[in-house]
């Protein structure tokens, strides 16, 4: 560092000695070069070849086989680069996976009807742990709540400012007998879905949702219905009741961290635009803005560390909130 002195010319006097500790800066050429960043492509891909010979043991009577098959992919350097940087580690990370597949039940409700889905949304969902993995999780429905770094969207869609739609959940038997009777009345108008829990979300994934919002509209025809939200933020506290209920609810999830939102892809089969939306999804997770887990009926996406400044200056530059 270079330090200006009094004045111009040569100075007069004796020369007085510092005190001061003397700092040596590193040079360039002995600094470490910090770790490289996971193949993140190369992850993905190897994820996809793991779901493919998974799916050929998948009956019953492959569990050992299963375990086998695992223990050996998920030690090849592609996958194991990723897992060893989450905040469980490889070794805590493979234990996590096995023990789901021990709970595994067939069931309707979540996305891992088979184990073939259960494997891939955990494996997929380890980059959201992995780029977030010194986030504080909302343990409870309270912290949601009254968090300082989320925002309430019933405010901004009044105000509208929202590029997406959602539906919040029904918290009444009235108000749950009243979304039964518009379901018979008008099948299809809205997705099958139980609407948010929490309508809370970070300004950044507000501004990534408007953003996506905006590009999907002007790709598809005038008719087709905005982007629809099924999930954002919610509590470490709410996502074991999801589990409990028999959801596919990883734990730990971006959910709980606030970086993460389910988007609803099935319901726009009926408009024409399902694999316009996917196509989208998947050209920002290749330019390295999102990470995307399809789920069936919804995909999640969780915004990248990467995006997060920009996006933060979206949101404050067009809802000046």
């Amino acid at each position: 560092m270079r330090v200006p002195s009094g004045g111009s010319g040569p100075q007069s006097g004796p020369a007085v000695a510092s005190t001061a500790p003397s700092r040596r800066l590193p040079s360039a050429a002995g600094r470490r070069p910090g770790p490289a960043a996971p193949d993140l492509a190369a992850y993905r891909a190897a994820v996809a070849e793991l779901l493919v010979e998974l799916g050929a043991l998948a009956d019953a009577p492959s569990t050992t086989a299963r375990q086998v098959l695992l223990d050996q992919r998920l030690r090849e350097p592609a996958i194991a680069a990723v897992l060893d940087a989450t905040p469980q580690g490889l070794v805590g990370a493979r234990e996590t996976l096995l023990l789901e597949l021990a709970r595994h039940q067939l069931d309707a409700h979540g996305a891992a009807h088979d184990l073939t889905a259960l494997v891939r949304i955990y494996l997929l969902s380890r980059i959201d742990a992995m780029w977030w993995r010194d986030t504080p999780a909302l343990l409870t429905d309270q912290q949601v709540d009254s968090s300082v770094d989320l925002v309430d969207l019933e405010w901004l869609r009044r105000r509208g400012l929202l590029a997406f739609c959602y539906q919040e959940q029904p918290v009444t038997l009235a108000g749950r007998g009243l979304r039964a009777v518009r379901r018979r009345l008008l099948p299809g108008a809205t997705p099958r879905t139980a609407g948010l829990r929490f309508r809370r979300a970070r300004r950044e994934v507000v501004a990534l949702l408007n953003d996506i919002g905006r590009e999907f509209a002007l790709a598809t025809p005038p008719a087709t219905p905005p982007l629809w939200v099924t999930s954002l933020a919610r509590s470490a506290e709410h996502q074991l009741r999801l589990r409990r209920l028999g959801y596919a609810s990883m734990v730990p999830s971006s959910h709980c961290l606030g970086w993460a939102a389910d988007l609803e892809l099935t319901w726009f089969r009926r408009f024409g635009t399902r694999d316009t939306l996917a196509d989208l999804l998947l050209a920002r997770q290749e330019a390295g803005e999102i990470n995307v887990v399809d789920e069936g009926q919804y995909w999640h996406v969780c915004l990248a560390p990467a995006a997060r400044r920009r996006f933060r200056r979206a949101y404050e530059a067009e809802l000046g909130v």
